[in-house]
């Protein structure tokens, strides 16, 4: 009896410690990945090679649930084997890694055109590394924190998102499958197009300032119908805002994370982003928790909230995002600003 009482608790703490070593994993792929798209783009093409990225985030999600199911079955025994292939997949990636990746300026195949092209619109920095504290102090670096806030929104839709066409829709586990593949190919294209965007009206001339915000204020109207989630009587009309606010969200996260490497030296890119990271993790807690007591308390009449919030929130970020970083003057490598 004590070994039978013994082992679930075993199991769920050690599930526990595995999901937040997971976790505490994944914390550094943004930095790691920001930081390598400022190493490698130029500046008019960082915000789409960072809306390629993020959108694999969602063609992993779509691809987990399928991939899983056929490697579990339906008798479930093999629950433990899509872990373990996770595992020697991301241990077989971290060694090509370390074995593969050079800066360009090193790289034995970067051309000198294309190192030209890469550094064109960068100032050269030096290799001298920056602590915490130059950083924390600046306005820029609480902006881009600010504007991580919205990660409570994406959050919001997947982890919310499902109980509410399930408690709304009947939408269930059995058909969840179509709605949620159509939100997240609306998320993957809106990451790319969103990305594409800013780098487009860079090239036509405008200036890394205008079409950077620009680009953010279309996200910012875009994504208001979501507002208007809770209180439609159609199942594919909420589905199709819903996975329009997963799109604006993506397109919105290519730029707000370009904009640390517009503003900050390449070498401090990864800790204004963990920052800003950091406090986008702090947001959802702080959500989930609220909207989980406005349910307990409302009900269900607490999701009109929930959607007003998230379709509003983007606009009113984006002004105060702005108030403090009116011109997005780069800082140089000792965080002062560029006067020249």
């Amino acid at each position: 009896m004590l070994h039978a009482a013994v082992r679930p608790a075993f199991s769920v703490i050690g599930f526990a410690a595995a999901r937040f070593g997971l976790g505490f994993g994944e914390a550094g792929n943004f930095p790691a990945a920001i930081k390598t798209t400022a190493e490698w783009f130029p500046k008019k093409d960082r915000a789409f090679a960072t809306g390629l990225f993020n959108a694999a985030t969602s063609i992993g999600a779509i691809a987990a649930p399928f991939v899983v199911g056929w490697v579990v079955h339906e008798n479930g025994k093999n629950w433990q084997i899509p872990f373990l292939i996770t595992g020697v997949l991301s241990t077989i990636w971290v060694y090509l890694w370390f074995k593969m990746y050079k800066k360009p300026q090193v790289h034995p195949k970067v051309s000198k055109d294309e190192l030209v092209y890469i550094q064109s619109d960068s100032e050269i920095e030096n290799e001298d590394k920056l602590p915490w504290k130059s950083v924390l102090g600046k306005r820029q670096t609480w902006a881009f924190g600010l504007a991580k806030v919205t990660d409570a929104v994406w959050w919001f839709y997947l982890f919310w998102g499902a109980k509410f066409l399930a408690e709304t829709f009947d939408v269930n586990i059995k058909n969840i499958a179509l709605p949620f593949f159509v939100i997240y190919i609306l998320a993957d294209g809106g990451s790319i197009l969103g990305g594409y965007l800013s780098g487009a009206l860079m090239r036509k001339g405008w200036t890394i300032n205008k079409a950077r915000k620009i680009t953010l204020l279309i996200c910012a109207f875009i994504i208001l119908p979501v507002s208007l989630v809770a209180i439609t009587e159609s199942k594919w009309v909420a589905i199709f805002l819903i996975g329009l606010g997963a799109a604006d969200h993506q397109a919105w996260s290519a730029n707000i994370f370009t904009l640390v490497s517009d503003v900050f030296p390449r070498k401090a890119t990864a800790s204004v982003v963990g920052i800003g990271g950091m406090i986008g993790a702090l947001a959802g807690i702080i959500e989930d928790k609220a909207l989980g007591s406005v349910l307990d308390t409302a009900g269900n009449s607490g999701y009109f909230w929930a959607f007003l919030i998230a379709g509003s929130c983007y606009l009113i970020i984006l002004g105060i995002v702005h108030l403090l970083m009116p011109k997005m003057t780069p800082l140089n490598d000792n965080l002062e600003k560029i006067t020249a």
